[in-house]
């Protein structure tokens, strides 16, 4: 009989696995059964062109979407709502190790926002572990904005606390158990309050607050959704290599996408959400290193599966992982892709609770989310490689009755234009960076904009070592029990 520990410990086995396995009958069938390997690629790539396909209707679907909301003064039409005035926001924001200068911005985004600031309390969540960096931090937020807010509240998360992982997760699980301390004796009513969880470099737009409102106010189940805006790292988008600038826009275009979608659309960094949720879903878990995510589906299972992502099609702005120097720059993005890979943890989590709660959520959905985080980690660790290195080994080593076969010679023409086909997304996120960059330094030279077409051209190279091979490196982690622990990202400006 196999204990709890050894039924989660397979669970986790298992997405591992399945990469390894597609590898190894990969390999294996190029040298036993190249043609049956030859057909697979061909299928593949048409699946995958018709996807590239689908990746940019919906992302000319959102962009039009985020367009139109950019457009509207969003202030003013929150003043017809009459069930605004008992609205109350949190605003948390994580403090590690940052310096002032990434800070200041993120808070200021906060306290130029259009909108009535005395319905605003800012959370500075720091740790102990850098205890004189978040004492700097709390003191100047409150000597630049204290009058700029309803409160300021900093607090301090102890090191050392068992049964967690230290990290983002861990913080604001236990910011979230101060602050429920500190609603219950304002006695605010859990269903009026916002949390709106930012990173610490999160800029935000002026209307952001406004719209998540209006949002909110108009939704006939507003605790049963979170509010996911568009992540744009346009912070130091101009000081970032063009590797990191590539994979920046990249996460956007996803998410953009995602949010058209909107049916398997999960909480990413930065969003907003009901405190009710919040307290109904027991708070971030303090355990896991994707906590972004994580908590939709803890709110998702609280519920027996009526809960959703509400997309809002407005930007907020964060900073790549960019370092002063280059190599070290890359092992930023590295390390931040496997960390984000390490979301393949919510495989083992949703097949464990799915089973706790048995009839109470219909099995099509268990289904279509394990799915989503499944298919989504596989498709994340392998497409790279089956689209660009897979195709030529059955054709390199093929034998010589294999080579006359007209599948052999027409293989390459096939291939090659369906890749070219599937340029078409290449293309089209090339043309949509271009207008949501931010305006560049006077520093920077006009023919700056140049290399921003040119950088596209990495995006092959991108796709197999800062993204493929660190969402394998995360599989293989959990699939051998070598957790990983919160790695936190760096953020560094000129």
């Amino acid at each position: 009989m196999l204990s709890d520990y050894q039924k989660y410990r397979i669970y986790e086995i298992l997405p591992g696995l399945s990469i390894w396995l597609s590898i190894f009958l990969m390999f294996f069938l190029t040298f036993t059964k190249p043609l049956w390997l030859v057909y697979f690629i061909i299928i593949y790539d048409i699946y995958w062109v018709l996807k590239v396909f689908n990746f940019s209707v919906y992302l000319i679907i959102a962009w039009r979407r985020l367009k139109k909301t950019q457009s509207i003064n969003w202030f003013e039409k929150i003043k017809s709502l009459n069930n605004l005035d008992d609205k109350r926001h949190l605003i948390f924001l994580t403090v590690y190790d940052e310096e002032w200068g990434v800070v200041e911005p993120a808070i200021k985004s906060v306290a130029d926002s259009v909108y009535d600031k005395n319905k605003f309390t800012l959370v500075i969540a720091g740790e102990e572990r850098k205890k004189e960096n978040f004492e700097y931090i709390s003191a100047k937020t409150k000597e630049a904005f204290a009058d700029k807010f309803d409160e300021v509240v900093c607090v301090m998360h102890p090191k050392n606390l068992i049964d967690e992982i230290p990290g983002k997760g861990s913080n604001m699980h236990y910011a979230e158990r101060m602050m429920q301390k500190y609603v219950d004796k304002k006695g605010w009513n859990y269903a009026n309050v916002i949390a709106t969880i930012f990173d610490i470099d999160t800029v935000c737009d002026r209307y952001y607050f406004s719209y998540l409102a209006y949002l909110y106010c108009t939704n006939p189940e507003p605790t049963r959704t979170s509010y996911q805006p568009v992540a744009l790292y346009n912070n130091n988008m101009w000081e970032s290599p063009a590797v990191l600038r590539v994979m920046a826009f990249g996460t956007t275009f996803w998410l953009m996408t995602a949010l058209a979608q909107q049916d398997s659309l999960v909480t990413f960094s930065s969003h907003s959400m009901s405190w009710r949720a919040l307290v109904d879903a027991g708070f971030h878990d303090k355990r896991i290193v994707s906590e972004d995510s994580r908590i939709f589906y803890q709110c998702f299972l609280a519920y027996n599966g009526k809960y959703k992502v509400t997309p809002m099609y407005i930007p907020v702005s964060m900073d790549t992982v960019r370092d002063d120097n280059w190599w070290q720059s890359i092992k930023n993005l590295y390390k931040q892709q496997r960390r984000w890979a390490w979301g393949v943890e919510h495989v083992p989590y949703l097949i464990w609770e799915f089973k706790k709660k048995g009839r109470l959520i219909p099995l099509w959905k268990k289904i279509k989310w394990i799915w989503n985080e499944w298919e989504g980690k596989w498709s994340w660790a392998l497409v790279a490689i089956i689209i660009t290195f897979l195709p030529r080994l059955p054709l390199l080593i093929a034998s010589d009755s294999i080579k006359q076969s007209a599948l052999y010679f027409n293989t390459p023409f096939l291939l090659q234009y369906l890749i070219t086909s599937a340029m078409v997304g290449l293309l089209l996120s090339a043309l949509l960076s271009f207008p949501l960059l931010p305006k560049a330094p006077k520093s920077h030279s006009k023919s700056r904009y140049i290399t921003m077409v040119f950088q596209w051209l990495l995006l092959p190279f991108s796709m197999i070592f800062v993204s493929a091979i660190p969402a394998i490196d995360a599989v293989t982690h959990l699939m051998f029990g070598r957790y990983l622990g919160f790695n936190v990202s760096q953020k560094k400006r000129k």
